[in-house]
């Protein structure tokens, strides 16, 4: 079954007449806990029901648990890649919702504090995606490690997941200072979960945001707000993202108005002209 749906992947890949490239967009945390997983899920499958392609890669190697919040079996992962020289498509699971993603498995702390031959490999392996995907979201492990600034730092755009809570809000700060002293220029969204009211969420953004500018001397855009919602918790516990278990919840409305705000002023697709996501890692990785 695998095998049959590799194949299907590589002819897939291979029929790609167009030349654009995938947004990568990396979604960050300053701690654990804030619910970024599962906004990467549930944000994907709604990017999935606009009608765009959607790859998400768990980078957080060791902890990772995008495969659990589906609810689905691994079979291969990203460090099998690497060890068992698999190509890319053979480890690339189909979820619900047409929802594709990569697991990460475990084995390697730092995935790129690897030889060169292997670094090559990777990156031979990820172009081959990049013209069939819209989107291919990396789903980065709480905190900061260099491999993940590297990955970070050269992606299209960063997503910041915090709560109203201070001690979320000052390791969201310290995550985008850390950020900003190696680029200032990465455009950098918020979002603001578990919020008890629309109200309250969107007034804890607009006082980051400004607290941001004014020692940090950049903007980051307000991307939306996400509420307190008991959905959220029964929706893992069953191993289904809330957008499909139960669509008319509250915190799935506002998903999906957030989703649709950002397609609305987005571009889906980056032209070949614009730095690609592999040129800037390989830059980073090369500096190190």
């Amino acid at each position: 079954m695998r095998h049959d749906q590799a194949d299907g992947l590589r002819k897939k890949l291979k029929a790609m007449q167009d030349f654009t490239q995938a947004k990568t967009i990396a979604v960050i945390s300053g701690k654990g806990g804030v619910g970024k997983s599962n906004i990467t899920i549930n944000f994907s499958l709604e990017l999935v029901r606009q009608r765009n392609r959607v790859l998400v890669i768990d980078m957080d190697i060791g902890m990772g648990n995008i495969d659990i919040l589906l609810g689905l079996h691994v079979e291969r992962t990203i460090i099998d890649m690497f060890e068992e020289h698999l190509s890319i498509q053979e480890i690339i699971q189909h979820g619900p919702g047409d929802l594709d993603y990569i697991a990460a498995g475990s084995g390697l702390s730092d995935i790129f504090s690897i030889d060169q031959h292997k670094r090559n490999f990777f990156f031979q392996q990820y172009k081959k995606l990049v013209n069939y995907y819209d989107f291919i979201i990396f789903d980065m492990g709480a905190g900061i490690t260099q491999d993940s600034l590297s990955i970070i730092l050269a992606s299209d755009e960063c997503f910041v997941i915090t709560t109203p809570e201070p001690t979320s809000i000052t390791d969201a700060y310290s995550m985008i200072k850390h950020i900003v002293s190696y680029d200032d220029t990465l455009p950098m969204q918020v979002i603001m979960n578990r919020s008890h009211s629309e109200k309250e969420g969107w007034e804890a953004l607009r006082r980051f945001n400004q607290v941001i500018f004014q020692f940090l001397q950049v903007e980051t855009k307000l991307l939306g707000t996400l509420p307190e919602d008991r959905t959220v918790t029964t929706a893992v516990i069953r191993q289904t993202p809330y957008v499909l278990l139960k669509k008319n919840s509250a915190v799935a409305r506002a998903m999906k108005q957030l989703v649709k705000n950002y397609c609305s002023v987005q571009p889906v697709n980056q032209s070949d002209t614009t730095p690609s996501f592999l040129g800037k890692l390989k830059q980073l990785l090369t500096e190190r």
